[in-house]
């Protein structure tokens, strides 16, 4: 049986935008380790699972597809979110 996590992005540390962290994510688990390449050394597995990732508006809506189609999941919580207030005024304590 297929196991599915389905979580929320986080926001990316490298940028200050918050573009597509509203999704849900669904991600299959692998169902075979990697393994290298012989000929390139590069890893890679025969599980074309690994490529597939889908994105819902809601958690209800992720989980609605994963039971009409079968599938085993988890939920991972979204992170919690804190905002760190500061004036710029503290810059020069």
């Amino acid at each position: 049986m297929t196991t599915a996590r389905i979580f929320q992005r986080p926001k990316n540390a490298m940028q200050s935008g918050k573009a597509r962290t509203d999704l849900w994510q669904l991600e299959f688990e692998p169902a075979e380790a990697k393994r290298p390449d012989p000929l390139t050394g590069w890893a890679g597995s025969g599980d074309t699972r690994d490529q597939v990732r889908l994105y819902f508006p809601t958690q209800a809506a992720a989980t609605a597809y994963c039971e009409r189609e079968g599938l085993a999941f988890t939920i991972v919580p979204p992170p919690t979110k804190t905002l760190k207030l500061q004036a710029y005024a503290d810059n020069f304590r």
